[in-house]
């Protein structure tokens, strides 16, 4: 008998799993179409793969070191400009360094910093505001408070206290950005399980006996995490853009890695004379942000029934 009652448990979990692998096949099919009636974040998803892309590739599409220089290659000019050469295709910096090896490999910075800040604030953020907005009382006064104060500051200026205090390097950079990066996707994820909690198919949870963390999990998170996909990828633009402004400065992460920010502001001594140094890491970092702006209204626009509607 009880051999039998396992059988079944078995395969009704079996049954599950396969209606909801469905479900989520037919969602990512239709969520493809919508994106192919939308070519602009069709083309800026496109874009953001190719970053990816040469980021993981970086090894094999590039021939030079992007640490070793030749003084006698340098401020190499572009190829197509007078004096340049195809060894070094958007040019050289000032210790003979190819600027477009240097460029990929700085990819793998901008786009790690940006998804491991976003993964840590969406999972920090998304489960402090299920737990304030679900249950309430001091603890959600708390952190309701908390997050408050850390909006007073200014993110940029916020960023750098807390490297000045950490020091430079990559993880310090992770951390002074998730300290403050959660506190959106906790007011997100806060007042959409404000407004969600009270409603029917949550008190018809509780009427089954389900406990409050299955019911978080399980009935309310999934009807309020496609605004947290959204904003996670608008973020991830900002927090690239802040990384870079903190290379800019000093205090992100150090040369001679290369990193987007750091480049520029090598470059910022000789824009009259070798104005290609600081031009490409700033266009690499304008396309990605753009880039990554642009499919993220896209996103919105899909995954928003109220768009769908209009």
């Amino acid at each position: 008998m009880h051999n039998i009652q396992s059988g079944a448990i078995t395969t009704g979990t079996w049954h599950f799993l396969a209606i909801r692998l469905r479900v989520w096949r037919q969602g990512l099919v239709g969520f493809l179409r919508d994106l192919w009636h939308h070519p602009l974040p069709l083309i800026a998803g496109l874009v953001i793969v190719i970053y990816i892309l040469a980021a993981i590739f970086a090894p094999q599409i590039t021939v030079q070191d992007p640490g070793r220089g030749n003084l006698r290659a340098r401020f190499t000019p572009p190829a197509w400009v007078a004096g340049g050469t195809m060894d070094f295709p958007l040019g050289a910096d000032e210790q003979g360094r190819d600027l477009l090896t240097r460029i990929i490999y700085g990819a793998r910075i901008s786009l790690a910093v940006g998804l491991l800040t976003v993964g840590i604030s969406v999972l920090l953020g998304t489960t402090l505001g299920a737990i304030a907005g679900y249950f309430g009382g001091r603890v959600d006064h708390l952190l309701s408070r908390f997050a408050d104060l850390l909006l007073a500051f200014p993110f940029l200026i916020f960023a750098i206290g807390v490297m000045a205090f950490l020091g430079p390097g990559f993880t310090n950079l992770i951390l002074a950005l998730t300290f403050k990066g959660w506190v959106e996707f906790f007011r997100l994820v806060r007042g959409a399980m404000l407004a969600e909690k009270n409603k029917e198919y949550v008190e018809a949870a509780r009427v089954c006996g389900r406990r409050d963390p299955a019911i978080i999990v399980a009935e309310i998170l999934p009807n309020v995490i496609q605004p947290v996909f959204v904003l996670g990828t608008l973020r991830m633009g900002f927090f690239i853009v802040t990384e870079a402004s903190l290379s800019f400065l000093g205090l992100g992460v150090q040369p001679p890695t290369p990193a987007w920010g750091s480049m520029v502001a090598a470059g910022r001594d000789y824009l009259l004379t070798a104005w290609w140094v600081s031009t490409f890491p700033g266009l690499a970092i304008l396309f990605l942000v753009l880039a990554i702006n642009i499919f993220g209204e896209g996103l919105r626009d899909i995954l928003d029934p109220r768009m769908k509607i209009e």
